[in-house]
């Protein structure tokens, strides 16, 4: 399916704060980007560059005042994510070293604590992509997707215990058991379309069979149409806006519409 998404925010700001903004896809696995457009109201001098995730992320100082920020694209989408269960563990002996980063404890992902729940989850299930699906299919039933519960602060330990939180949560969660069995994961930010309520959204990838799988433990069934915006550890590394200084948001809209036919 082709995509038209587009995410609107207004901020309002008392002194010159600089931020790094995140909010353009790239073209990759899954998702080729045909047209973008990316505006700021009042406009401001911009600095882009590749974070070592590979995210495009932008510097600018947003002015005192109202701000407005426009990001948009069209993407071709695939309308279904792979599924692979017989994909094999990969040894972390023969990992490509950019996945290794994505192996180790995180601010928000303590897999060192994770693996007597991961372990007790995964039973016998073949190593590799049917442990990473065992894991998304126990978020799903085990954690209750419920807005307020958590905050930017909350850890995939602390959701274990408390048994609810959001997208975000579900992430750090699956990322965060994954890792304890010494399979690669990472944090996926973007939009889906369908999402009720209309959202940015957060989701999973584990290493297998050697690539990158789509997991997303609050969707009752693998869907695809998704456009990836940025990749990380965990949620540290994928916020869309990171400002320094006091900011405050008014406003944020996300749309993710089928593309009218041309």
């Amino acid at each position: 399916m082709i995509l038209d998404a587009s995410c609107d925010i207004v901020f309002t700001a008392h002194a010159e704060i600089p931020v790094i903004l995140m909010l353009r896809p790239r073209s990759g696995l899954g998702q080729w980007v045909t047209r973008e457009e990316y505006a700021f109201e009042p406009h401001v001098p911009v600095v882009e560059y590749t974070d070592p995730f590979g995210n495009l992320c932008q510097r600018v100082v947003i002015p005192p005042g109202e701000f407005q920020i426009h990001a948009s694209c069209r993407a071709h989408t695939a309308d279904a994510i792979d599924v692979e269960p017989q994909a094999p563990f990969v040894p972390v002996a023969q990992l490509p070293e950019s996945t290794l980063q994505f192996l180790l404890p995180s601010r928000y992902c303590e897999s060192d604590k994770m693996n007597s729940l991961a372990s007790g989850i995964v039973g016998d299930a073949p190593i590799g992509y049917a442990q990473a699906e065992a894991i998304r299919c126990w978020i799903a039933t085990n954690i209750k997707y419920q807005y307020g519960t958590s905050n930017a602060s909350t850890s995939a330990l602390e959701t274990a215990d408390a048994r609810h939180g959001v997208c975000r949560d579900f992430a750090h969660l699956g990322i965060a058991m994954c890792r304890s069995l010494n399979i690669p994961a990472r944090m996926v930010v973007g939009y889906l379309h369908g999402l009720n309520p209309m959202d940015l959204h957060a989701w999973f990838e584990a290493f297998v069979g050697g690539r990158w799988y789509t997991f997303d433990p609050t969707q009752p069934e693998a869907r695809g149409n998704r456009i990836s915006i940025a990749y990380g550890r965990d949620a540290a590394d994928v916020a869309l806006v990171s400002q320094f200084g006091a900011l405050q948001l008014n406003s944020m809209k996300v749309t993710v519409a089928p593309a009218p036919a041309e």
